[in-house]
């Protein structure tokens, strides 16, 4: 394939639940007019990012992933032959997930992955954490691309895009809701080049509370044989205001670079790496809000 156009959706919630399904499914039909092969949600896009103190109005807040929310966006995505990557706040014992949903072109649900490193410093302490990272094939009209999904705060985690490289993923979807300066864009940079993959990333527009746009999307090829230096990888920087912005990326030169440059799984030496999995937390870092589980 020699390219995937993913539209950012970068959109104000609406209001509720119903709201923002009518809304969301407005964008993609827009999305798809517009030429993309996949569309991409911020964080939470059912609720439009809302972790309520009290627990019992947070799960009556949450949708089922079998419920009609992500069923309205799989019907969609048959009928605009167009992937989605849907977020909601998931219904799920005894917390309610930070959720996004992959939807192929043929409405078939592929990935659930729900936030593993959730903010147990703030709100998401009412939050369940995710238990893996999951690659799926992602069957568009431009041919087959390996996509995995990491959320927002996962980002801050060399692991987190780190393991999605080591399962394959060639593109990595970002759903974002926080204030995106030049440090949490670095980060995204990074993840993009040391793992040698695209990573589109979705935040919601200036005027969210919290939240400043920016959206967006690396190709992570630093390299080109044509050029004398490194290049800058973004593609894309969506700025502050709300709309759908497109990121083409080039995934046959994603492809070739990856097979000949020294980044990514290249040169690693897992056999060094020992420390990384071990589970004391030693001061400065230690914190009393912290969950294991």
């Amino acid at each position: 394939m020699e390219s995937l156009k993913a539209a950012l959706l970068q959109l104000k919630p609406a209001g509720t639940i119903e709201e923002n399904l009518q809304k969301g499914l407005a964008a993609c039909r827009k999305a798809r007019e517009m030429g993309a092969d996949i569309a991409l949600f911020p964080e939470m896009w059912s609720v439009g990012y809302q972790i309520p103190e009290n627990v019992e109005e947070l799960k009556k807040m949450a949708v089922p992933a079998e419920g009609d929310f992500v069923q309205a966006y799989q019907k969609l995505a048959r009928e605009l032959d167009m992937a989605v990557a849907v977020t909601i706040l998931e219904a799920w014992e005894p917390l309610p997930r930070n959720t996004v949903i992959l939807i192929n072109r043929y409405g078939h649900k592929i990935l659930n992955y729900a936030k593993v490193h959730t903010c147990d410093f703030g709100e998401e302490c009412r939050l369940t954490p995710g238990e893996d990272f999951y690659v799926a094939d992602l069957d568009t009209a431009q041919g087959t691309v390996r996509t995995g999904a990491m959320i927002c705060y996962d980002r801050e985690f060399p692991e987190s895009a780190r393991i999605l490289m080591l399962k394959g993923a060639e593109l990595i979807l970002v759903p974002n809701a926080c204030p995106m300066e030049i440090n949490r864009i670095s980060q995204l940079r990074a993840r993009a080049y040391e793992n040698m993959l695209g990573i589109a990333t979705v935040n919601y527009p200036a005027g969210h509370p919290d939240c400043n746009g920016h959206s967006t999307a690396f190709d992570g090829i630093a390299y080109k044989p044509e050029l004398p230096e490194s290049r800058d990888t973004l593609l894309i920087d969506a700025g502050e205001e709300e709309g759908i912005y497109l990121a083409d990326f080039p995934m046959d030169d994603i492809r070739e670079y990856r097979s000949r440059e020294v980044h990514g799984n290249a040169y690693r030496r897992p056999d060094r790496y020992g420390s990384l999995v071990e589970e004391e937390i030693r001061e400065p870092f230690v914190r009393a809000d912290y969950r294991w589980k």
